[in-house]
């Protein structure tokens, strides 16, 4: 039995509470009102992170989640916080089309599509003998179908902006270069979203861009609630999986907190990473870069 439970685990490495000062704020000419950013999953954790941080930058945010609690929480940060930005959410499914279509066209009607934020995510820990096939198809739809056909749909939306232009941003993953075990949906979506990433950009033209986040551990609850069950697998503390696994490999010897992933979308996303178009943003403590 894990010496934590799931209520210990995310009191000690989910995320702290996020301030105002937390969120990166840039001058960039296309973060106002009149543009919209479409942030997926963002009822908790990054994507809660990344659509409060796009509001902070003056932007209309569709922020949208199959969590209804989550948004509503998410509203309530942005009020909180007095950001500039509106926040707009939407309930939907990802694995659902009509809901993809009816959450670009929602954005759509609250202004200027430009940007989309593809973060949300789930996990399932299992070999792959024993891997539960309806688990890998739900995530290949959640992590890499549905970020496709939201492109897909934005993509008639970036061309009809004054000039032709717009950003998606993909979260990928650490493990969307190096892989662990147990993790095989996880692992193939993650280097999927690089695919579709890249092929965005060799459609873009140059106006539309496309890149993706690679982090190593969050401090979300998707990481936290994993911890317990984690540590039993491993017959090892919750610490000793933090510590000897997790950040085992990483040079930097602490988790990210959400909003800083989300100030890599607000950097990412403006036109101060103009050239970066296709690639990666490799923030991951020297995980797969050193050893």
């Amino acid at each position: 039995m894990a010496d934590m439970t799931v209520e210990e685990a995310m009191e000690k490495y989910g995320p702290s509470e996020l301030t105002r000062d937390d969120l990166l704020e840039l001058e960039d000419p296309n973060y106002i009102a009149e543009n919209v950013a479409i942030v997926t999953g963002a009822g908790s954790g990054i994507g809660q992170a990344t659509a409060l941080a796009f509001a902070a930058n003056g932007l209309t945010v569709l922020a949208t989640d199959r969590d209804e609690e989550g948004l509503a929480e998410t509203r309530t940060q942005s009020e909180d916080l007095s950001l500039p930005g509106e926040l707009h959410t939407v309930v939907a499914d990802l694995t659902n089309d009509a809901d993809l279509e009816r959450i670009v066209d929602e954005a759509a009607e609250a202004g200027s599509v430009r940007y989309l934020a593809n973060i949300a995510g789930i996990q399932t820990v299992a070999p792959i003998e024993s891997f539960p096939l309806e688990k890998y198809d739900l995530m290949h739809d959640v992590m890499q179908r549905a970020p496709m056909v939201l492109a897909k749909h934005c993509l008639p939306h970036f061309r009809d902006n004054e000039d032709g232009a717009g950003v998606v941003g993909n979260m990928c993953s650490v493990h969307g270069h190096i892989v662990t075990r147990d993790k095989v949906a996880y692992n193939t979506t993650k280097f999927g979203l690089r695919g579709l990433t890249q092929s965005i950009a060799a459609e873009g033209e140059g106006k539309v861009r496309a890149f993706t986040v690679s982090t190593a551990y969050v401090k979300t609850a998707l990481v936290a609630k994993q911890l317990p069950d984690t540590a039993d697998r491993r017959d090892m503390t919750v610490d000793e999986v933090v510590e000897n696994v997790m950040l085992e490999r990483t040079r930097v010897k602490e988790m990210m907190e959400p909003y800083e992933v989300a100030n890599l979308y607000v950097m990412g996303c403006s036109h101060h990473s103009k050239h970066l178009n296709g690639g990666d943003m490799t923030h991951e403590g020297g995980m797969s870069l050193t050893y």
